[in-house]
């Protein structure tokens, strides 16, 4: 049995992919190292893998006092790490980008430890950027990812899915939430929801969830839910009595959700959009528009591209936009079963498993 540290957090676009990878380890001893204040602290504890926690957050983008701060705390969250990486002795380290992996990965570095990463995005972060280039092997979703990457091992994998993205049917998910077997559309902002896309849909629920016939499932994010919900009562009263509406802030089980829709509203990251490809689902993007280096906007250039789906600028996300763009996929069938079928087409459902394979690689090779 081989023993691994797997690291990513503060948002599910890093959490899920880890705990994809982690899950599909299940015969070997897992280690997961994270902030103990985010959302993968409570993730980790439900799936109960070991946790080993650091405290660190993203670098302030601005010359000050706080850049500062961050060093020291950095330094620290690496010094904690190194000392994890003693006292267990991983045979590998697997990391998902983003602040919250940095500190494992570089005291892999430091200790000489087998590391390998995985970026959801078409542009990698800049921890993919700085570090892929000790890494054994870099794993990407993106073809053009590679070009960023300094290390002749890129591999483009696809993100790693939960396995039941390839098992679970759509008639059994909406079965599963109470659904009938009519259109379905996803309202997400991903795993801390997004205040542009749930102040535009509060104001076509109504008109969606009527004029079409469909259903709608809504998942406004922790902090936004009250927000919303005042607004809903005010907007539309009957709402709590509409078997066709479910609104909630946060849904554990997102491959249910996803399973049950046919058509998405979301923000492009990485993860949303493998897993609405893995789904099968027509989606309208809303690129966050003050993601680190744009990389919201390309991923869903790139699924335009493909004509895999539909994006609206963030600035442009209202009432009018939204009723507009999901009426014409309701009165064209045609173009909404194309759009289906090439997000579909896109899905990786075998990233999980390079990405393992490869992993299981690296650790052998210390073992040697």
């Amino acid at each position: 049995m081989s023993r691994y540290f797997i690291t990513g957090g503060g948002t599910g676009g890093h959490i899920y992919p880890a705990i994809a990878v982690a899950e599909a380890l299940k015969d070997e001893e897992i280690f997961y190292v994270g902030n103990p204040k985010n959302l993968e602290y409570d993730i980790v504890a439900q799936k109960g893998f070991k946790f080993l926690g650091v405290n660190v957050h993203g670098m302030p983008r601005k010359l000050s006092f706080d850049l500062f701060k961050w060093g020291i705390q950095l330094l620290l969250a690496i010094l904690k790490s190194c000392y994890y990486i003693k006292k267990y002795k991983p045979d590998a380290v697997f990391g998902t980008g983003g602040y919250v992996s940095a500190p494992s990965l570089i005291a892999a570095k430091i200790l000489k430890v087998p590391y390998m990463m995985h970026d959801c995005d078409a542009q990698p972060g800049l921890v993919t950027r700085k570090l892929s280039s000790g890494a054994k092997y870099v794993s990407v979703a993106f073809e053009n990812a590679c070009k960023f990457i300094q290390n002749k091992n890129c591999v483009v994998n696809g993100n790693p899915i939960r396995a039941a993205f390839k098992t679970l049917t759509k008639e059994e998910a909406r079965k599963s939430l109470g659904l009938e077997n009519k259109p379905t559309i996803i309202i997400m902002g991903g795993s801390q929801g997004a205040r542009t896309i749930n102040d535009a849909a509060v104001e076509v629920v109504k008109s969606f969830s009527k004029e079409f016939d469909l259903q709608i499932i809504f998942q406004t994010g922790k902090k936004n839910y009250d927000r919303v919900l005042e607004q809903l009562i005010r907007d539309y009263p009957q709402y709590e009595s509409d078997k066709n509406i479910i609104v909630k802030p946060y849904f554990e089980d997102m491959v249910t959700v996803l399973k049950a829709s046919d058509i998405a509203i979301s923000r492009s990251g990485s993860l949303s959009i493998s897993e609405i490809c893995a789904s099968g689902i027509a989606p309208i993007f809303v690129p966050y528009p003050h993601a680190a280096a744009d990389h919201q906007r390309k991923n869903a250039k790139y699924i335009v591209e493909k004509n895999a789906g539909l994006y609206i600028e963030d600035k442009d996300a209202s009432e009018k936009s939204f009723y507009e763009t999901i009426a014409s996929l309701m009165h064209d069938k045609s173009r909404l079963e194309e759009l289906q079928r090439n997000s579909l087409a896109l899905a990786k459902f075998d990233g999980t498993e390079k990405i393992v394979e490869q992993l299981k690689e690296i650790a052998n090779e210390k073992n040697l």
